[in-house]
């Protein structure tokens, strides 16, 4: 069992779409492009940020972070996924493995935090409109920012060291198109519930508190509004974000909270939805987050059609 174990301790195999042949160059077709999308729209709007003056606000800072986690953070997976759609290269060696999870899980660990952050950034500027330059300040909002990548960066190294310290037995096929941490978990021949919960808890519990209360007193503020002007404006500036937040964590919920699927002949297999799901989560949703804000916001509108207009100095 020690030799079995330590040769499959090597390296994993990313099993991906090979039950599926036929569909991998659709796949790749579709991916390479939404990764395109993705580039370039959080591009655009992290330079829309950095060079308009109207945007030179906490919220506007905070989405500049958004958008560049976004772009590390499938960044971190789909050139490889890419590579082995490509190549039909599906193995990755154990320490790849771990790096890839320990990016992918800290981008998305980030991400739960700073969307808290952005939810406490709205709660201050609705509820406490004179206050804010000064609870706000640039030294306030960078710090917060910070605060954010690092917990997610300790947060990974915490939650990928336990995964991979897990007696994975004779089992190194990966069913998905990367070392996601809940695909890797799975392999473990060992109870994987402690894992779940520690991963909810420290990239959930906190994060969605804020965002609740957050909340729950930006929509006691608005109802309080005499004029119909002020309540559609003060919802308008909070509207992109609580759906960005909607679709974020719906997703998560999604995949790491529904109940335990059953087991076949000993061995867990994900699900096809699982996969789209995982999709979804990890390329989708970081393309839908320029857009969503691009529509729903008449600054960040207004600063990228500028941008986009602007010809080159002949």
């Amino acid at each position: 069992m020690d030799k079995i174990n330590q040769t499959f301790l090597l390296e994993f195999l990313l099993l991906g779409l090979s039950e599926y042949p036929k569909i991998e160059i659709v796949y790749f077709v579709v991916i390479l492009s939404m990764y395109l999308v993705v580039l370039i729209g959080n591009g655009v709007l992290i330079t829309a940020s950095i060079f308009d003056s109207h945007l030179h606000s906490p919220m506007y800072f905070f989405l500049g972070n958004l958008s560049f986690l976004d772009i590390c953070y499938t960044s971190s997976s789909v050139p490889s996924t890419l590579v082995s759609l490509i190549s039909k290269k599906r193995n990755i060696s154990f320490s790849g493995c771990a790096v890839q999870m320990f990016f992918g899980f800290a981008m998305g660990s980030t991400e739960c935090l700073l969307l808290g952050m952005m939810a406490f950034d709205r709660y201050v500027a609705i509820c406490n409109p004179l206050r804010y330059p000064v609870i706000m300040s640039k030294v306030v909002y960078i710090l917060m920012a910070s605060v954010s990548w690092l917990s997610g960066g300790i947060n990974s190294i915490v939650q990928t060291s336990l995964a991979m310290r897990l007696p994975f037995c004779e089992n190194n096929v990966i069913n998905h198109f990367t070392c996601e941490i809940l695909a890797v978990l799975k392999l473990a021949c060992t109870d994987i519930s402690l894992n779940i919960i520690t991963m909810m808890v420290s990239n959930m519990a906190f994060p969605l508190l804020v965002i609740f209360f957050s909340y729950m007193f930006i929509l006691y503020t608005i109802l309080r509004m005499n004029s119909a002007t002020g309540r559609h404006k003060a919802f308008s500036t909070c509207s992109a974000h609580l759906t960005v937040v909607i679709i974020f964590y719906g997703t998560i919920l999604f995949m790491y909270a529904k109940p335990k699927s059953q087991e076949l002949h000993g061995e867990n297999k994900l699900q096809a939805s699982d996969k789209l799901i995982s999709l979804f989560y990890g390329v989708v949703t970081p393309m839908l987050n320029p857009i969503i804000y691009s529509l729903r916001n008449k600054d960040v509108k207004a600063a990228v059609k500028y941008l986009l207009n602007q010809k080159p100095i002949q």
